[in-house]
C-alpha cells in the first residue's frame, strides 16, 4: 500500500500503529508540522461564518480568514 506511494516520490508522514509487528520509518519533524496545519485549520472551522462560508465574494472571505487567524494567533 506504501510502496506505489513511495516509489512515485512521497513522504510517508503518518506513524504506524503502537501494535506493528515491524515498525516502519517516517519523518517525526515532517508529521509535527502537518499536525500544526491541521490544528489550525481545525480552529479556523470553530468559527461559524468560515465553516459555511457566510461571505458570497472572495474578498470578504478571506478577510473573516485573516480575522479568524489572528485572533487565534493571538490566543
Amino acid at each position: 500500500m506504501i510502496q506505489p506511494l513511495q516509489q512515485a516520490g512521497k513522504v510517508v508522514v503518518i506513524p504506524p500503529k503502537a501494535n506493528r509487528t515491524t515498525p516502519r520509518e517516517y519523518d517525526k519533524d515532517l508529521y509535527k508540522a502537518r499536525h500544526l496545519i491541521e490544528n489550525f485549520f481545525a480552529r479556523l472551522k470553530q468559527f461559524r461564518a468560515i465553516a459555511t462560508r457566510y461571505d458570497k465574494r472572495a474578498i470578504n472571505f478571506l478577510g473573516a480568514i485573516y480575522l479568524a487567524a489572528s485572533m487565534t494567533w493571538l490566543n
